[in-house]
């Protein structure tokens, strides 16, 4: 992040803009929302800035900006047009200790104006580093067409009960008060007019003052491979309201960046035959937690009822009382198959598909390999890196053609994805010499389909 987004306070600041053109007009329109003093320096301004001036909405000067002219100002725009007025804008700006912006010219301005959508006092602003302009204002578009006029209202009638909401406990009463004022409550109020919100308010605070606070609660969720466009919209809404986060190392950190920025993160990390947080401590953080009155996600990779260590979680808060759900997830299999380009099943090939651990609590997990050597199986197998050797040695002895197809997926549905067709006779030396460090899963008896690996993965980036 080259630029970092702040919110200026300009009330009875002084804003100094040097222009008359196109490029003053379209930065005074935004600016003239503000509460600032503006001060415009131009030798010929259009008609547009004459009639501002004359309705006092901006002070006009008809001359160039001098040396001095900035000295009181917080910001300074210079916007005509002409790289050497506008450097001797700048000049003058930075010499009175303003920040200087020259329109259109992102390099040598010392800030950006964001595109920006107004629901004052909700302000959204967008902002691409100046890489992608049109796509700020593509945004910019389906939010205004998102968030309705009357955000706007409701959130000025919500900024003069801030006091009195004061009255509930500070924290998650106070959020979920306020959560139901703008999802519920005001948008229904403000359907009858505005003289009916604040009442509304008022009836609002009554009922959360008088409901016992909400207890503890634990959200089993599911946070999918990896991509955070594959995360379920239930999931996005748990993360939205989780005071704590007890999160696995594959959660990405995109993924917890959409958790509220108060919210405690908790990393209870696995590592596959290496450094891990107890699952007895798990447990325990869990349940501390929740039993504060917390609501807790427990945040797994992939889906969480598929080798999460689930059912000892939920024993744990069962037994200490506390209430809990289950929000499912994208599964590793389903992500990696997608990106091969195939099918978990396919009629006449197999009518099913397993989905194994390549080790377990006591070392190397053990299956049916005789079952699974038969021709025409497919198998997803996960946390199999390790085991690989194992897992080989189990299915050539019970029968397995060493030439069945094997498919390694590293880090299923994430940017730096990548996959590499193999067969089962050399599956441990091609594993090796791919040199995957990251989550791997691997396809038993599924090839990539018969295009370039590099078109598949294109063609999943082009959809995602």
């Amino acid at each position: 992040m080259e630029h970092f987004p702040i919110f200026l306070d300009t009330k009875g600041q002084h804003i100094v803009l040097s222009g008359g053109g196109e490029a003053a007009e379209a930065k005074l329109r935004l600016l003239m929302k503000t509460e600032a003093r503006i001060t415009v320096f131009a030798v010929a301004p259009s008609a547009t800035i004459e009639g501002w001036a004359a309705e006092d909405r901006i002070t006009l000067r008809t001359r160039q900006i001098t040396s001095g002219d900035a000295d009181d100002a917080v910001l300074v725009y210079a916007a005509d047009e002409d790289d050497a007025l506008d450097a001797r804008t700048k000049q003058i700006g930075r010499a009175g200790g303003a920040l200087v912006n020259i329109v259109d010219n992102l390099h040598d301005s010392q800030f950006i104006t964001p595109a920006i959508v107004d629901r004052d006092p909700v302000t959204v602003a967008i902002g691409t580093e100046g890489a992608a302009p049109v796509l700020a204002r593509s945004i910019k578009a389906e939010l205004e067409a998102r968030l309705p006029a009357s955000l706007g209202v409701l959130a000025r009638i919500g900024k003069r009960f801030r006091h009195a909401a004061e009255a509930l406990p500070f924290g998650r009463a106070r959020r979920d008060f306020w959560r139901d004022y703008y999802d519920h409550a005001g948008p229904r109020a403000i359907r009858e007019g505005e003289a009916a919100v604040e009442p509304a308010l008022h009836e609002l605070l009554d009922t959360h003052l008088n409901t016992k606070a909400r207890p503890g609660h634990v959200a089993f969720t599911g946070a999918g491979p990896g991509d955070p466009e594959l995360l379920t919209l239930k999931a996005r809404r748990a993360l939205d309201e989780a005071d704590v986060v007890i999160h696995d190392r594959l959660v990405s950190p995109q993924i917890l960046e959409l958790a509220r920025r108060e919210a405690i993160l908790v990393d209870v990390g696995k590592i596959g035959f290496g450094p891990s947080t107890a699952q007895e401590d798990i447990n325990r953080l869990i349940v501390e937690h929740a039993s504060t009155g917390a609501q807790v996600v427990r945040l797994k990779g992939g889906d969480a009822t598929v080798f999460g260590r689930l059912d000892e979680e939920i024993d744990a808060v069962e037994d200490a009382g506390i209430a809990w759900s289950i929000v499912p997830g994208i599964t590793s299999a389903s992500a990696a198959v997608a990106a091969i380009g195939q099918s978990l099943t396919k009629r006449g090939r197999n009518a099913s598909v397993r989905l194994l651990t390549g080790h377990d609590m006591k070392g190397f997990a053990d299956h049916d390999w005789r079952s699974l050597a038969r021709p025409g199986e497919v198998a997803a197998i996960y946390m199999g890196k390790a085991s690989s050797r194992f897992v080989q040695g189990r299915l050539l002895m019970h029968g397995a053609d060493g030439a069945t197809p094997i498919t390694l997926v590293e880090n299923a549905s994430r940017p730096d994805q990548r996959i590499v067709a193999s067969r089962l006779e050399s599956l441990p030396q091609d594993l090796t010499e791919a040199g995957m460090n990251g989550p791997v899963l691997i396809f038993f008896g599924l090839a990539p389909r018969a295009v370039e690996t590099s078109q598949i993965t294109d063609i999943a980036q082009e959809f995602a």
